[in-house]
């Protein structure tokens, strides 16, 4: 062999290696991650489900891929896309309350993390808290269990009411028991309750002309995803119209909305990236115990309630655990 053709051969080997290497590299991991709202709204949630991959040791980009999908509130389009991302074999499905339960009866191996306001048990997500069972586990801020609670601080900060009215998204399969819950609080506060449905953007107009002649004293937001991503819009809305309001996610009282009291929505989704990267790793979503919010938080907007002419009680203003001036 001359030097030319070993320079040749030697070049030509060079070149093969490193696509030798990158053939023998595993696939990098694909994960779902399906909800039921729009992404502008949720933007904190997703930054922290990335936060929680990161401390389980992946990053995005670099050792995992996540699949986004959003319904945009169309809940009918959920279990079409929970299928659509089984297909594509992903490693993990991680989905708020619709598409865990659209697509849980459907699957049996691929692994499901959940973050819902709901108890999972009572929505038959898992067999109980501490033993998940099958291939579903995940994160709860238990928002559905504290809608009756937040209709009680609302009459505590307007007690002079007789009427409270409540907005609730009826193509959410929590509806029922939500206003089941509202129903019975109102009756033992001797409140008269107005429900209030909103599916889509277009609805809010004719919610709000209608608060404007039932004149209520206070709004109780429903725990709805699709709600939720519209929550600096709700809070707009609420002081536009100078209508009391609670809902339950710290963003609404940051935006402006007079009142939040839940679970910290962006505390489940990081869990949930916790756990979808344990499960990366290996571990089965069965031996991973339930994560049921520890604190339960009370925001209140001082400077929203001096708007609205409304002096909070001291003993209220003692409970916050956050207030903004």
């Amino acid at each position: 062999m001359n030097r030319r053709e070993f320079i040749t051969l030697l070049g030509g080997a060079a070149a093969a290696w490193p696509l030798a290497a990158r053939a023998q590299q595993p696939a990098m991991p694909v994960v779902g991650f399906l909800n039921s709202a729009s992404p502008a709204g949720y933007v904190p949630m997703v930054a922290a489900f990335r936060q929680g991959l990161k401390e389980a040791g992946y990053i995005e980009g670099q050792n995992v891929t996540i699949e986004y999908r959003w319904a945009e509130g169309q809940y009918d389009r959920v279990p079409v896309i929970a299928l659509e991302l089984v297909d594509r074999q992903v490693a993990a499905l991680v989905a708020n309350t619709p598409g865990a339960v659209a697509i849980k009866a459907a699957i049996r191996m691929t692994p499901i993390v959940f973050t819902t306001a709901s108890d999972p048990v009572q929505i038959g997500l898992v067999a109980s808290i501490s033993r998940p069972g099958g291939n579903v586990t995940g994160a709860t801020t238990l928002g559905i269990e504290l809608v009756s609670k937040r209709l009680e601080l609302a009459h505590e900060l307007v007690p002079t009411t007789s009427v409270i009215a409540a907005l609730i998204n009826p193509a959410n399969n929590t509806a029922e028991p939500q206003l089941r819950d509202l129903q019975t609080a109102a009756r033992a506060l001797g409140l008269q309750l107005h429900i209030m449905h909103a599916s889509s953007e277009r609805d809010f107009d004719t919610v709000f002309a209608t608060l404007a002649q039932l004149r209520p004293g206070a709004l109780v937001i429903g725990t709805d995803g699709f709600l939720i991503s519209r929550n600096q819009q709700l809070a707009a809305l609420s002081v536009r119209h100078a209508m009391p309001a609670i809902f339950q996610d710290h963003a609404f009282a940051a935006a402006g909305g007079l009142m939040s009291y839940g679970g910290s929505l962006t505390e489940a989704y990081r869990q949930a990236g916790i756990y979808t990267g344990r499960i990366l790793k290996g571990e089965k979503p069965a031996g991973l115990p339930v994560v049921q919010s520890t604190k339960i938080e009370l925001i209140i907007n001082l400077k929203t309630a001096k708007a609205l002419g409304l002096d909070v009680p001291p003993t209220l203003l003692a409970r916050a655990d956050e207030v903004i001036e």
